[in-house]
Protein backbone atom coordinates (compact mmCIF):
# COMPACT_ATOMS: atom_id res chain seq x y z
CA UNK A 1 0.00 0.00 0.00
CA UNK A 2 1.17 3.26 -0.61
CA UNK A 3 1.10 6.89 0.89
CA UNK A 4 1.38 10.41 -0.31
CA UNK A 5 1.02 13.16 1.97
CA UNK A 6 -0.27 16.53 -0.05
CA UNK A 7 -1.62 20.13 1.12
CA UNK A 8 -3.53 21.71 -0.75
CA UNK A 9 -6.12 24.61 -0.40
CA UNK A 10 -9.60 25.56 -0.29
CA UNK A 11 -10.58 24.99 -3.86
CA UNK A 12 -7.59 23.05 -4.54
CA UNK A 13 -8.41 19.19 -6.50
CA UNK A 14 -6.62 15.79 -6.80
CA UNK A 15 -7.76 13.18 -8.92
CA UNK A 16 -6.67 9.58 -7.99
CA UNK A 17 -6.48 6.69 -10.52
CA UNK A 18 -7.54 9.27 -13.43
CA UNK A 19 -11.31 8.83 -12.93
CA UNK A 20 -11.91 9.96 -8.59
CA UNK A 21 -11.50 13.26 -7.87
CA UNK A 22 -11.12 14.99 -4.33
CA UNK A 23 -11.76 18.47 -4.12
CA UNK A 24 -11.42 21.00 -0.85
CA UNK A 25 -14.45 22.52 -0.34
CA UNK A 26 -14.27 24.39 2.72
CA UNK A 27 -11.52 24.26 5.68
CA UNK A 28 -12.16 25.09 9.65
CA UNK A 29 -9.86 25.37 12.56
CA UNK A 30 -9.97 21.37 13.35
CA UNK A 31 -11.58 20.07 10.48
CA UNK A 32 -12.06 20.52 5.93
CA UNK A 33 -15.14 19.34 4.20
CA UNK A 34 -14.44 16.84 1.06
CA UNK A 35 -15.76 16.24 -1.84
CA UNK A 36 -15.63 13.31 -3.53
CA UNK A 37 -16.60 12.46 -7.22
CA UNK A 38 -16.10 8.62 -8.20
CA UNK A 39 -17.65 5.93 -10.50
CA UNK A 40 -21.05 4.06 -8.91
CA UNK A 41 -18.90 0.62 -8.45
CA UNK A 42 -16.20 2.78 -6.28
CA UNK A 43 -16.97 2.12 -2.52
CA UNK A 44 -16.45 5.48 -0.49
CA UNK A 45 -17.26 4.74 3.46
CA UNK A 46 -15.58 6.61 6.18
CA UNK A 47 -12.95 4.74 8.37
CA UNK A 48 -14.45 4.42 11.74
CA UNK A 49 -17.42 2.75 9.90
CA UNK A 50 -15.33 0.16 8.43
CA UNK A 51 -13.68 -0.37 11.87
CA UNK A 52 -16.73 -0.70 13.46
CA UNK A 53 -18.57 -3.04 10.76
CA UNK A 54 -15.00 -5.36 11.58
CA UNK A 55 -15.25 -4.99 15.12
CA UNK A 56 -19.08 -5.98 14.85
CA UNK A 57 -18.26 -8.95 12.37
CA UNK A 58 -15.42 -10.62 15.36
CA UNK A 59 -17.81 -10.22 17.99
CA UNK A 60 -20.65 -12.10 15.99
CA UNK A 61 -18.42 -14.57 15.08
CA UNK A 62 -16.84 -14.73 18.45
CA UNK A 63 -20.39 -15.81 19.92
CA UNK A 64 -21.22 -19.42 20.75
CA UNK A 65 -24.35 -21.40 20.73
CA UNK A 66 -24.36 -21.05 24.43
CA UNK A 67 -23.91 -17.02 24.10
CA UNK A 68 -26.28 -16.56 21.59
CA UNK A 69 -29.13 -18.66 23.62
CA UNK A 70 -28.15 -16.30 26.99
CA UNK A 71 -28.90 -12.99 24.63
CA UNK A 72 -32.04 -14.39 23.27
CA UNK A 73 -33.20 -15.25 26.93
CA UNK A 74 -32.47 -11.54 28.18
CA UNK A 75 -34.34 -10.24 25.23
CA UNK A 76 -37.44 -12.56 26.05
CA UNK A 77 -37.17 -11.38 29.65
CA UNK A 78 -37.74 -7.79 28.69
Amino acid sequence: MHMLVLQRKKNQSLVINGNVTVSILEIGSDWIKLAIEAPKDVKILRAELVEAAQANQEAAEGLNADSVEALKNLVLKQ
